[in-house]
């Protein structure tokens, strides 16, 4: 399996769910299941099967989890030296040059990108239109309603 390129902040927050998931969410669980077991048949007992359930989304989340911070290539643009190129991790203030709409975006893991936070996927239209462009650069986007402009103002890597 190839290396899949994550942030530093974002491989974080998925050692952080994976620590939750064994240390509070399984534990809670194969308690759940202990006490429907308690109450007897199993065939008819909606507590037990519910946990049951539960406890295989916790264990395939897990897995999940595990097998992406095992092919993850974690990139810290915080340690590299700005210059004022687009790359994974960094953070673009762009302009629209039809609406003069500024919009700023962080190009970031396919796993890790949420637009209404202002992450987009590496893998996105308007990521890989920007990546190895400068400050003042145009880049054009070819988007599913037609070609957009963007000028780059800003590259920031934090």
């Amino acid at each position: 399996m190839s290396k899949v390129p994550l942030t530093a902040k974002g491989a974080e927050q998925l050692r952080e769910e994976l620590k939750r998931l064994k240390n509070e969410a399984r534990p809670r669980v194969i308690q759940a299941i202990a006490e429907a077991r308690e109450h007897g048949d199993l065939k008819e007992n909606a507590e037990y099967h519910a946990a049951r359930e539960e406890q295989g989304f916790i264990e395939g989340r897990i897995k999940d989890i595990e097998g992406k911070l095992s092919n993850a290539h974690i990139i810290d643009v915080t340690k590299m030296p700005n210059t004022g190129k687009v790359v994974f991790g960094a953070t673009v203030v762009l302009v629209d040059q039809d609406t003069d709409e500024e919009v700023t975006y962080q190009i970031v893991g396919d796993d890790e990108a949420d637009i209404k936070k202002g992450l987009i996927s590496v893998s996105s239209p308007i990521a890989r239109a920007l990546v190895g462009k400068m400050e003042g650069d145009e880049a054009v986007v070819n988007a599913p309603g037609g070609q957009r402009v963007f000028e780059i103002i800003e590259v920031r890597y934090e």
